[in-house]
């Protein structure tokens, strides 16, 4: 029998995608749950290379970026933008779609 593979080895794989990854944060970040987007944001670091690799590109110290993104992470806003651009990933604010449908049905 194929060995099975773990969910996380399987999530991380498909977050290696870009469109994937902005994809998977953008409803992590819908949850409006902070806990529920650290942890997707660690695991598409993972994905791209590493909490390590990420912390030599963003200077924040490795040991407190695993901190941060963890369960009782509390991290600043800007160390988030520095991890987010070092993604290639821009952050953006736009209407709710169901405000947009209310407009058009108005």
């Amino acid at each position: 029998m194929k060995p099975s593979r773990s969910y996380h080895e399987d999530l991380i794989e498909d977050l290696k995608d870009p469109i994937e990854a902005q994809a998977y944060l953008n409803v992590a970040l819908e949850e409006g749950d902070e806990k529920v987007f650290l942890l997707a944001l660690r695991n598409v670091l993972e994905a791209r290379g590493g909490l390590s690799k990420f912390s030599k590109q963003t200077k924040l110290n490795r040991v407190s970026l695993y901190k941060m993104l963890s369960r009782q992470g509390n991290p600043e806003w800007g160390s988030i933008i520095s991890l987010l651009g070092a993604l290639g990933i821009r952050f953006q604010i736009t209407e709710k779609s169901s405000a947009r449908s209310r407009k058009k049905a108005a």
